[in-house]
């Protein structure tokens, strides 16, 4: 089955994260469901690759002025058929920023399930988000097409920046980690 990896990922995830338990379940239930969940034109939702990237110090995290959403957010994207979601969002990454970037650790660093807005003849549908924490070689970026900008935030200033609840739950599991 090629969603046994992900569904497999999400137990661990769940296990790990007990106080997000609702969205792990609607997760576990959708992949489950939709045997299609990797494809984009999946219009009950559709499976995503995030990254949380991480500067060679760990000390600030590229976002993107996403140019569709008009919002800051993580780097990321569809995953158009591939059940790998670590490929997905190490691919997304680097052609959103390019740079070269490692893992960090080999599990879920955070999940999302948000609402995508109907836009030039795709209905309103869902994006099931699978991100991973990721470090940066270097600084230098290069804003892809699908970016209006990219920007450095420092962690522990992200509040001052972004009020998106998920990026401000990703600089808490990053913060309670470095402590």
């Amino acid at each position: 089955m090629h969603r046994r990896n992900l569904l497999d990922q999400l137990q661990a995830y769940r296990l790990r994260h007990p106080d997000e338990q609702k969205t792990v379940e609607r997760f576990i239930d959708f992949v489950s469901a939709e045997s299609r969940c990797f494809e984009r034109d999946c219009w009950a939702g559709h499976v995503t690759g995030s990254a949380w990237l991480l500067d060679p110090a760990a000390q600030a995290v590229l976002l993107t002025h996403h140019k569709k959403l008009n919002i800051w957010v993580q780097l990321g994207g569809h995953s158009d058929g591939d059940a790998d979601t670590q490929a997905v969002a190490l691919r997304e990454a680097q052609e959103e920023s390019g740079l070269a970037v490692k893992l960090l650790e080999p599990e879920i660093f955070d999940l999302d399930i948000h609402p995508i807005p109907a836009r030039k003849g795709d209905p309103q549908h869902f994006h099931f988000d699978v991100r991973y924490a990721m470090s940066a070689h270097s600084r230098a970026f290069t804003v892809s097409e699908e970016s209006l900008a990219l920007r450095w935030v420092p962690v522990v200033a992200l509040d001052a920046f972004s009020q998106e609840v998920s990026i401000l739950r990703m600089r808490d599991k990053w913060l309670a980690r470095c402590q």
